[in-house]
Order: C-alpha cells, then sequence, then structure tokens
C-alpha cells in the first residue's frame, strides 16, 4: 500500500518534495550533532502535510467503488484525475469528516480533484480563517458545538443519516480501511526523509494528535530498518494528550475537557485505534508541552538568530523542536534519551501559516 500510495501522489499536478533543512546552527546551540526540520509549509499549496493523507483517500475510495462494480482501474495511468468514468462516479458520491483545519482541507481538494461533493465539519475553536481556506475548495461547512471529538462524532452521525462517505484520519472499532488510507498517504513524506537521510538519524520527533501521523511515520521507518530504526519520541500538548495517558495506562485513553491549546492542529482528546496499535509497541517515549514555549518556538524558527535558513511553521509544527528546546535546559532529560554530541535529530514540520492571521500575531509578538 505505501509505495502504492507514492506512485500515485507523486503524478499529482504540483507534487514536489518539500525541503528537508539542516539546522546546524541552531544544533550547536542545543548540543547535538544535527537537526533536520521537515518543512511541509508548501505541500501541494495547501501548507499542511495532511495534503497527503485525506485527498489520497477520497482517491483511493473511488477507486475501490469502481473496482467493487467490476470496473478495472489502472493506478498507473497519468490522466486518472481526467478520466470520465471516474468523474462520473464521483458525482454520485458525497464525502464528509471533521477536522481542526488541515485534514478537512486535505479532504475538499481531493474532492474538488475528482468532483466530490464534500461535506466538513467544524467545532466551535476552529477559526475563521481555516474555515475559509476549506470552503476555497468548495466543501460545504457544517458548524458544531463542542470540541473535535464531538464533530467527528457528528459527522458520523449525519453521514449514516445521509449516506456519505467517512474520510476521517482517526479510526475507532468497525472503522479501519479508510484511516489506513490515510496514513498510506503520510508515508509519501516519510518515503522522502528515508530516501534522503534515512540511515543516519538517530531521533525522530513527532507530532501526536490522534497519532496518525505518528504511528505511519514509525511503521515506515520500522519497516525499512527494523531494530535499527531511530529513536520515536511523541509529542502533545499538555492540554491534549490523550496517547501519552494511553501509554500511562496501556490501552487507548480519552481526554475530556475544551481541548483548548494554540496547536490547534493536535487538540484531540481520543487516540485513533489504529495509530494506538502501532504506536504502543514502536515508539520509544512520550511527552507534552505546554502552549507557552510554543510562540517563541515559531519566532525562533522564522527569525533564525543562529544562522539557519528562516522558517514559516505553523503552532502544531514546532512541537518536537518545543520539547526539543525545552529539554536542552534539563541535562536529566537530554541523557536519558541520549541526546548527545552524537545525535541527529528529525523535527517534523508538519505546516506552514494554515491561519494566516494567527501566525502574523504570534511573529509580531501580539500573542506572548
Amino acid at each position: 500500500m505505501l509505495e502504492e500510495a507514492r506512485a500515485i501522489i507523486r503524478r499529482w499536478p504540483g507534487y514536489g518534495e518539500t525541503p528537508l533543512i539542516s539546522l546546524d546552527g541552531l544544533a550547536r546551540a542545543v548540543g547535538v550533532k544535527k537537526v533536520w526540520y521537515k518543512d511541509e509549509s508548501a505541500r501541494f499549496g495547501l501548507r499542511s502535510f495532511k495534503a497527503l493523507g485525506g485527498a489520497y483517500a477520497v482517491f483511493r475510495i473511488l477507486m475501490d467503488i469502481l473496482a467493487a462494480d467490476g470496473a478495472k482501474v489502472d493506478i498507473n495511468e497519468r490522466d486518472i484525475l481526467s478520466s470520465e468514468r471516474v468523474r462520473n462516479l464521483a458525482c454520485t458520491v458525497t464525502v464528509t469528516c471533521a477536522t481542526d483545519g488541515n485534514h478537512g482541507r486535505s479532504v475538499a481538494w481531493g474532492c474538488q480533484m475528482l468532483s466530490c461533493r464534500c461535506v466538513i465539519y467544524l467545532h466551535e475553536g476552529v477559526s475563521l480563517e481555516r474555515q475559509k481556506a476549506i470552503e476555497a475548495f468548495g466543501a460545504e461547512i457544517v458548524r458544531c458545538k463542542g470540541n473535535y471529538d464531538d464533530s467527528v462524532r457528528h459527522a458520523a452521525q449525519d453521514a449514516a443519516t445521509y449516506n456519505r462517505i467517512v474520510v476521517s484520519d482517526t479510526s475507532y472499532p468497525g472503522y479501519t480501511d479508510i484511516p489506513r488510507y490515510v496514513m498510506a498517504g503520510y508515508t509519501v513524506m516519510s518515503g522522502e526523509i528515508i530516501d534522503r537521510i534515512g540511515g543516519q538519524l538517530s531521533h525522530v520527533f513527532v507530532q501526536g494528535g490522534v497519532g496518525g501521523l505518528a504511528a505511519a511515520v514509525l511503521a515506515h521507518f520500522w519497516m525499512t530498518f527494523g531494530a535499527q530504526r531511530p529513536q520515536f519520541l511523541v509529542i502533545e500538548p499538555d492540554k491534549a494528550d490523550c496517547l501519552y495517558q494511553s501509554a500511562l495506562i496501556g490501552a487507548p485513553a480519552t481526554v475530556h475537557g475544551a481541548l483548548d491549546t494554540i496547536m490547534a492542529g493536535l487538540a484531540c482528546g481520543e487516540p485513533s485505534h489504529l495509530a494506538w496499535a502501532v504506536l504502543a509497541k514502536g515508539a520509544d517515549s512520550f511527552a507534552t508541552i505546554p502552549d507557552a514555549g510554543v510562540p517563541e518556538t515559531m519566532r525562533l524558527l522564522a527569525r533564525s538568530p543562529y544562522g539557519d535558513p528562516s522558517i514559516e511553521a505553523g503552532e502544531s509544527a514546532v512541537a518536537g523542536l518545543a520539547f526539543l528546546l525545552a529539554a536542552a535546559s534539563r541535562p536529566e532529560i537530554m541523557r536519558s534519551l541520549r541526546l548527545d554530541r552524537n545525535a541527529e535529530i528529525l523535527i517534523v514540520g508538519s505546516e506552514g501559516a494554515t491561519d494566516p492571521i494567527l501566525y502574523q500575531q504570534i511573529i509580531s509578538g501580539q500573542m506572548a
């Protein structure tokens, strides 16, 4: 499935590998050998790695429907996005999901490419700027009360009522096939990393959320390098730490409440069961960070005080780097994680300025 996802996505209009940036000045400042930053801020113009997952799942769903009807579809067709057969099917399909912003944008973009109808559910914490970005791809927006997990349930209930297909990046008992497609799309990013520097890395710092990204990256490195894979550290907001809490009890755990973290893309209270099955066996460590360090980390990347390239990084993109900067002043943490002069660390910079107004407020210092 991973190679199939890569073969398909690399033929989409606008595909290009995103930058893998060596932050040598920052590495010296924190006392490690290398810090690599995978910059997803320009992925397909959607400013997030999520462009790889939701859109690919929409594509695979249509292929599955065609196959179920007995139609043979060659996934290697270069003109698959303009296939009349696919478009005739797509106009009869309505796709839906809940989102904090980036996943919904990817699903809406995939539906626009393939001519599906799209209905996206947004909880009350999603900004108007993120809503507008989704609407730009022709999606219908439904606003609902509560947090992200409430919007997931609302989308699923309406999908059952109105015969829509849910394309979620989280999984739960009885719903795993489509999240597998989403995660397979994410491995296009990890494949780019592995092709370039995979064997060099000692550590991978990756965001939490429901766990789909972390599990996809971990699984890909595990399949490629086996026992020689890097250490994997999963980082979450301390206000939305469902994976950390799951690690404490050894089973999927739900975090309740508003989940009101500045890292909007990680504001998830329930782990994906599919992702947790991978992370429970393969992740080496779980950690949480407070919101307080996020704005300063974003400003550090933008202003580049150590002479590294300037980077546009959104709030959720800097979780791993914020943890590393905080750990640098805690020798006991650095020792326990073997973050020393031999360490080569990958930071997954999962998004750019997906809310441009908020980003400018943070970078300008209007938001501490």
